[in-house]
């Protein structure tokens, strides 16, 4: 393991770091965002849902943007905006400005995530190389989660909303001042090429990537309510999960490089399948800690595998393109299945929700049949050339 790490410049590790940080002030003010719009400034329960939810619509708006933005102006450019626009929220949560203050900077926190994951995916590979882009996508994501899992730790800890939203902006900052000084070496191509906003070479990606993390929105908004009535392991079991996927894309992210994508795709989609068909069944403590871990563990794969995968069909000056819309299909289909498993546990139950995001992994085992050879066309065909 140690070697491995050492095959990775330091360049990667300050774009890995710069993208911990960035996500750690994320979710620094999601603890107390909920309590202070409803007791600090009057707003309903109806505000706390739409301050909510319109993070993942406007993120959903600049991917479309910030793809672009990084294959023709370099991915430190998108990354800087990211942070840039993390930290101008945290000051804007600060203003006086009520209700309408709160929207603006989840606005803000919607671009700066989309323009900070994009950036980062994308140079991060190139810093790795494009045959260990499972690899660099497994430790960037493990920032990702490990500033998402630290976060609310973090926002708890400084005691307040307002404190928190100083943390966001100096983390943000910390980001910014750590990519200073790292050198992009990406030259965008001079001539830009007049391409569809959806190639249909991502559909499918993205349609797998979109019904895996179906089951998301379910974990995060019914784990802990479903397993209150069997022993309340809920807590436990939804820690449990993150660990998993934490220290798996760490450890263990760069197996499809090593293995045919095909292959973790579907033991992902298989380990997920079970945990999701337990959990549903509302189990006592230790087994439902166990099923999460087991979906968590399942969930480290299938997303590295299809990135990785479109990454070494897709030119270089394209990539930014390429992670930004699968981004989108991410979000689109978590908004999606979050009304979804809302209405189905109101009028089935909570397991039902469950059973919901298992059928969806059916979906993305069937996808994963066109997806996987296509692949093998693509491959054939270079081959032949």
């Amino acid at each position: 393991m140690g070697s491995s790490l050492r095959e990775f410049p330091p360049q990667f590790w300050a774009v890995a770091a710069a993208t911990f940080l960035g996500f750690l002030g994320i979710a620094t003010v999601l603890p107390e965002l909920a309590p202070h719009v409803r007791n600090d400034l009057g707003g309903s329960d109806e505000t706390v849902g739409f301050v909510v939810g319109i993070f993942s619509f406007v993120a959903l708006a600049a991917r479309l943007l910030s793809g672009p933005l990084a294959d023709r102006r370099g991915r430190k450019l998108s990354f800087s905006i990211g942070l840039f626009s993390c930290a101008v929220a945290g000051t804007v949560y600060l203003a006086p400005l009520g209700i309408a203050g709160v929207y603006l900077a989840r606005v803000l926190q919607g671009v700066g995530e989309a323009f900070l994951y994009t950036g980062a995916a994308t140079w991060a590979v190139e810093l790795a190389g494009v045959h260990r882009s499972s690899q660099a996508l497994g430790y960037v994501s493990s920032g990702i989660w490990g500033g998402m899992s630290a976060g609310p730790v973090v926002g708890h800890w400084v005691g307040s909303f307002q404190h928190a939203a100083m943390t966001q902006t100096v983390l943000a900052l910390c980001g910014f001042a750590l990519l200073i000084r790292v050198e992009e070496r990406y030259q965008p191509h001079p001539h830009r090429e007049k391409r569809a906003w959806l190639p249909r070479s991502i559909v499918m990606p993205g349609l797998a990537v979109g019904f895996v993390n179906v089951h998301y929105p379910v974990v995060t908004g019914f784990l802990i309510l479903s397993l209150a009535r069997h022993g309340n392991s809920g807590p436990a079991a939804f820690t449990a999960y993150a660990v998993v996927i934490l220290f798996s894309r760490f450890f263990l992210g760069g197996l499809p490089d090593r293995l045919h994508p095909r292959l973790t795709y579907y033991t992902g989609l298989v380990a997920m399948t079970a945990g999701l068909l337990v959990l549903a069944a509302g189990p006592p403590p230790i087994v439902a800690i166990a099923a999460a871990a087991v979906l968590g563990f399942g969930f480290s794969y299938p997303w590295t595998s299809v990135v990785s995968m479109v990454l070494r069909q897709t030119p270089d000056r394209e990539h930014g393109s390429a992670v930004a819309l699968l981004g989108a299909f991410y979000d689109l289909f978590v908004g999606i299945g979050s009304f979804a498993a809302g209405a189905v546990s109101d009028r089935f139950g909570y397991g039902s929700a469950f059973g919901m995001a298992a059928a969806a992994l059916g979906a993305a085992g069937v996808v994963g049949l066109f997806l996987f050879s296509s692949e093998r066309r693509v491959v054939a065909a270079g081959e032949s050339a």
